[in-house]
């Protein structure tokens, strides 16, 4: 990693607010280091990195790092005497996780911070069709991801640009599958299982499909999403209300 100048903006009550330069890592530094932090960190800090008392990683406020070193040395270490544990990861591993908190800490906040989750609800089932394709706790189809925990796997501005932009961030297992049979047939769905043989995938009409790889021309993830932009469909506050009815969802996928 390189290294980066940091700026004690201030200092109270033992927190520190971290400014950073405008330098970054690579791209897929960042994403590697967004998975990490989502595998091993988002458990007990939440996925906007704001569930621990004192801390806010989105803002890059800390109680104890001033350097990325720091911040390293924590990751790896943890800290005595408090319920932030010591991990296995590597100092490259750990420093793509503070080089993805350098870009929590860049994005701009979501609008949620206004948002009203019981609105949200009823735009979600109503105006916004959601559960046409998403389902939530055992209700709704099954067509997209299940979005029953979808709070603890996404942070409020991931959610707010998926809802924007769908087609700008796709998880991988998200994505959408397609195959064409030697007939010329397209089905496209939601893949469930792929080996050397076989596709098994849920189709856009929520029916389960296999299919021997060797009756099919092509197959293969769609690199664009399904889910339409609702940026000309919801006003701001109806925006702001849906990202927040999402982050609350922290339930078991059904």
């Amino acid at each position: 990693m390189r290294a980066l100048k940091l700026f004690i903006c201030a200092v109270a009550v033992g927190v520190f607010p971290i400014a950073v330069s405008a330098q970054h890592e690579t791209a897929q530094d960042i994403e590697d280091g967004g998975r990490a932090f989502r595998n091993t960190c988002a458990n007990c800090h939440g996925p906007d990195g704001d569930q621990v008392s004192g801390i806010d990683l989105q803002r890059g406020i800390f109680r104890r790092a001033k350097t990325d070193q720091d911040l390293v040395q924590i990751i790896r270490t943890g800290i005595a005497g408090t319920s932030m544990p010591a991990s296995s990861m590597s100092v490259a591993q750990a420093e793509q996780i503070v080089g993805y908190l350098r870009s929590m800490a860049a994005t701009k906040r979501s609008v949620s911070a206004g948002g009203n989750i019981d609105r949200g609800k009823v735009v979600f089932d109503g105006k916004g069709a959601c559960t046409t394709c998403h389902r939530v706790s055992g209700t709704g189809s099954r067509v997209g991801p299940d979005l029953s925990n979808v709070g603890q796997l996404r942070r409020a501005a991931e959610l707010e640009t998926s809802l924007l932009d769908p087609g700008k961030d796709i998880f991988y297992t998200n994505r959408t599958y397609r195959v064409v049979t030697k007939t010329g047939q397209t089905i496209t769905g939601r893949l469930l299982n792929l080996d050397s043989f076989t596709v098994l995938m849920l189709d856009s009409k929520e029916q389960l499909r296999a299919f021997d790889k060797t009756t099919l021309r092509d197959y293969g993830i769609v690199d664009t999403s399904p889910m339409p932009s609702y940026k000309d469909k919801l006003n701001a506050q109806e925006l702001a209300d849906v990202v927040s009815y999402l982050v609350s969802l922290k339930g078991q996928v059904n």
